[in-house]
């Protein structure tokens, strides 16, 4: 689909529109210039006066039928260019979705938004205080989101605030990322940095080496400061591809390098690969008192665990979690994907009927989205997906289950390409929620991010304003800077902590 855009000439405004096509259109291409051959031409008229911003679009297809949109907005406050852009390109896109979905009679049930945490717009206005009926209204209204998405947004965060009562004031403490980026095999839908383990014990001993430099530097930092952790979570990759004996070396490196290990609120270690555990890695997880794991099956057809790269079996995800049980494993998360190749409500209602059976204390359920740099994408020819419709009824089917179960929806997020525009979300079982995937998901504390392609997000305390740091992906640019990575980001917490002033 070749779209022609006029009226728009600030070049920022080509992402968003690209993205916004993407979500009603296969392959499309947006050029900003009037074309003949275009397949639809759509012409903007912008007006920015002092106390509002005017935004209209009007659309015309290849057999000259016209479909158009108004839509304006007073200011809210801004201090920056970038603040008033945003509202600009919010209306814009205002206009764009509504005419977009009149022309295709596809409706957008996150309307206009295309970014990750949609969750944070309620939070920021239960902490300003609006009414819930009245943030509903402004929810719809500004960003086009359907009734059906605002209320799985308040369940969320209403789970979250029940979970984690302090949520908002928990800014003067920070969670820890560590990265393990090594599995069995990497996934076809996958885009973690996650190199295949075997063979690579060199790069293993090193990245370790490095790791454990981190977690000592990054320890002593809060030690002297004062400032607690509130969660840990070992991802990856997979952690548990390392040997029991490395883990085991892992965790005594946590306890005597962070503050206070006892009272961290929460540690995660995701086994997510059944093909990684044994009794052994089992033992040492209950030894330093983790009991949190995710044993992921993401499908229980074995064709579909062929197709993606997963060289374990469904009897061994099974058996790997009876195990894990047996240990003394209390709180495991299970993933599902839906729309994996090849399946549909079919082989969903069997996994879900698999998933009955074992009954894990958290569920998230994911929908597949075509990641830029996965294999799944670069030979997306090959892997046949369910359409939109039947995606959906997936979605549905997933809810309708969960619910049915007992289970309650916690923490959201979404990804660009994901199929049906749809959302990828947590439940659990009362009081088994992850207090990490709530803390990176709404962005309320700074997390550090220490291992081989770990992202930290430092957030200040006060503006609540975000500043992006990553270590490397790969093992070897990590091993040869690893100090240096450390240093940078002991830097930025000096910059943060210290103009904020540190907790008591």
């Amino acid at each position: 689909m070749r779209i022609s855009i006029l009226g728009l000439e600030d070049e920022r405004f080509n992402r968003p529109l690209q993205l916004i096509a993407n979500l009603f259109f296969e392959e499309s291409q947006i050029v900003q210039s009037f074309e003949q051959a275009a397949d639809l031409q759509i012409q903007f008229e912008l007006q920015a006066a002092e106390k509002s911003i005017f935004a209209a679009a009007e659309l015309k297809d290849g057999n000259g039928a016209i479909h158009s949109a108004e839509y304006q907005k007073e200011w809210l406050p801004f201090d920056t260019d970038k603040e008033q852009f945003k509202q600009v390109k919010n209306a814009v896109s205002h206009v764009y979705v509504t005419v977009l979905q009149d022309f295709t009679g596809i409706t957008q049930k996150w309307g206009i938004l295309t970014g990750v945490r949609p969750t944070k717009l309620l939070h920021k206005k239960v902490q300003e205080g609006i009414p819930m009926e009245t943030a509903h209204q402004q929810l719809k209204a500004d960003y086009l989101i359907t009734d059906e998405k605002i209320e799985l947004m308040q369940q969320i965060v209403n789970r979250q605030l029940s979970v984690i009562p302090d949520l908002y004031s928990l800014r003067k403490e920070v969670s820890i990322y560590i990265g393990i980026p090594f599995c069995p095999t990497k996934c076809a839908y996958c885009t973690f940095p996650a190199y295949a383990i075997n063979g690579r014990q060199g790069s293993v001993d090193s990245f370790l080496g490095g790791l454990h430099y981190e977690m000592r530097k990054i320890g002593a930092w809060l030690k002297e400061k004062g400032i607690r952790i509130t969660t840990v979570y070992f991802g990856g990759g997979t952690p548990t591809s390392i040997t029991a004996e490395e883990m085991d070396m892992l965790y005594e490196e946590m306890y005597a390098s962070f503050p206070d290990v006892e009272h961290i609120r929460e540690v995660t270690v995701e086994a997510g690969r059944p093909d990684t555990i044994t009794p052994e890695k089992l033992e040492v997880l209950k030894k330093w008192n983790i009991d949190r794991i995710s044993i992921n099956p993401q499908s229980y057809t074995q064709e579909t665990l062929k197709a993606i790269g997963r060289h374990h079996t469904v009897e061994e995800t099974i058996d790997k979690f009876h195990l894990a049980r047996s240990a003394g494993m209390n709180n495991i998360n299970m993933d599902l994907i839906i729309g994996l190749p090849g399946e549909g409500t079919e082989e969903l209602t069997h996994s879900l009927d698999e998933t009955e059976k074992l009954m894990p204390e958290s569920l998230t359920v994911h929908t597949l989205s075509f990641k830029r740099a996965s294999e799944m994408t670069k030979n997306r020819d090959r892997y046949k997906v369910a359409d939109r419709k039947e995606v959906e009824k997936m979605m549905n089917l997933a809810q309708e289950w969960t619910a049915s179960h007992g289970y309650v929806s916690y923490y959201l997020y979404r990804q660009k390409n994901i199929l049906g525009n749809l959302e990828n979300v947590g439940y659990s079982l009362p009081n088994q929620e992850s207090i990490y995937n709530i803390m990176i998901m709404e962005e309320q504390q700074t997390i550090i991010g220490l291992g081989c392609g770990a992202s930290s997000k430092f957030i200040d305390p006060v503006s609540g304003k975000i500043t992006h740091f990553a270590n490397p992906k790969d093992p070897k640019s990590y091993n040869d800077g690893f100090e240096a990575y450390t240093n940078e980001k002991i830097k930025i917490l000096d910059e943060l902590f210290s103009e904020n002033g540190t907790p008591a």
